[in-house]
């Protein structure tokens, strides 16, 4: 019988949801839904159904501040719909207290330029706004450090918004991570006088270095010297990586070097070449590099054309064949030329493919021809 009992209790126990740790303090759990918040999003037209299947835990809370929420976000410019979209994709934000929310808001147009902006960037990522108030003092402080660098206020928002975990620990970690940064960066002979626009463009190509352990970053680059890199190749290395240097460890780098060098059959000077050129072959793992080298050389690729142009590697198998295909209906043979036409974004391959149809559409002027005269 005790046995029974135990068995029915831990079932039980497997059904019921785990409330995220910022709002266990704040926030009682039900048996029974929440009316009051049911027909508060109800009235806001949210997806009821939506928030049941991915979040049905939050209908259970109480207390809960709904039509707070709501508000606060409709006096910040908010139509009904985009307030519908937030609490349907982020119903935790009903169960945050509108004076923390206020608190949350006076932050954020701190580096705001207006409300408008503040709701694109709610409407984008609502978890990164509806955060814990334990955070505030944590990102008051580290919003005043990277405005002491005099970083610009839409730099320090996208911070916020794509990597909010930098902003909700101590401001000491993400002193310690950029003057890792700066000091590699001054290392590695860049111009002080440009240090501030390359901190800027490498913390918003990706968000989540602050994030990374600064011991990494010295570590990957005493390994690429160790390959022979000069300090003026590791600092353009460093800007190419966007940030993504700190992402790579010796190990994997080692393993891809090599693969690459054999894959290609070239000398330690022209594989550090074709690295500069295309930074991408240091972090895609040998499978990728495997299919992508396959499947380039199934559609009549040559390695030397792979050598020339290398960020070629950058592209998807499916890619580069929708490319090389709408290129053979245009009587473009891919393996007598070269590999720019299909590379770059979307946007560079449709300039480059309206180009070369507007050539072929366009008739040939012959200078010394006679001109026909009218009869």
């Amino acid at each position: 019988m005790l046995r029974l009992i135990a068995t029915s209790l831990c079932l039980r126990c497997q059904h019921v949801p785990v409330l995220p740790s910022n709002l266990r303090a704040c926030s009682t759990l039900s048996s029974v839904e929440n009316q009051q918040t049911v027909e508060a999003l109800y009235e806001l037209s949210v997806d009821i159904q939506k928030v049941r299947k991915l979040k049905g835990w939050v209908l259970h809370q109480n207390p809960a501040y709904t039509k707070e929420v709501a508000g606060l976000l409709r006096n910040m410019g908010a139509s009904g719909p985009i307030i519908a979209h937030i609490l349907a994709v982020h119903p935790e934000a009903v169960l945050c207290n509108p004076e923390q929310l206020q608190t949350q808001q006076e932050l954020w147009m701190s580096v705001c330029p207006n409300h408008r902006e503040l709701i694109g960037v709610i409407e984008k990522f609502p978890a990164s706004f509806f955060t814990a108030s334990s955070h505030h003092e944590n990102q008051r402080k580290n919003i005043a450090y990277f405005q002491s660098l005099n970083l610009n206020k839409r730099i320090i928002t996208k911070l916020m918004a794509s990597a909010p975990q930098s902003f909700g620990r101590p401001v000491e970690q993400n002193q310690l991570m950029v003057c890792t940064l700066q000091q590699a960066y001054k290392e590695l002979g860049g111009d002080e006088a440009n240090m501030k626009i390359w901190l800027q463009k490498l913390m918003s190509q990706n968000p989540f270095v602050l994030l990374k352990p600064p011991e990494m970053l010295r570590q990957n680059l005493v390994f690429l010297k160790s390959r022979g890199f000069t300090t003026s190749e590791l600092l353009r290395l460093l800007s190419k990586l966007r940030g993504f240097v700190t992402e790579l460890n010796p190990d994997s780098m080692c393993r891809t070097l090599a693969f690459s060098q054999e894959a290609i059959g070239c000398s330690d000077a022209e594989l550090r070449e074709i690295i500069l050129n295309c930074p991408a072959l240091l972090y895609y793992p040998e499978s990728t590099l495997t299919e992508r080298f396959q499947g380039l050389f199934s559609a009549g690729i040559s390695m030397s054309q792979i050598i020339q142009t290398p960020t070629v590697l950058e592209l998807t198998t499916q890619i580069v064949n929708y490319r090389i295909n709408r290129l053979k209906a245009r009587g473009y043979d891919i393996s007598a030329g070269s590999l720019d036409i299909i590379n770059g974004t979307k946007k560079d391959f449709e300039m480059s493919f309206g180009k070369l149809q507007l050539r072929r559409e366009r008739p040939l002027f012959n200078p010394v021809a006679p001109l026909k005269a009218d009869d």
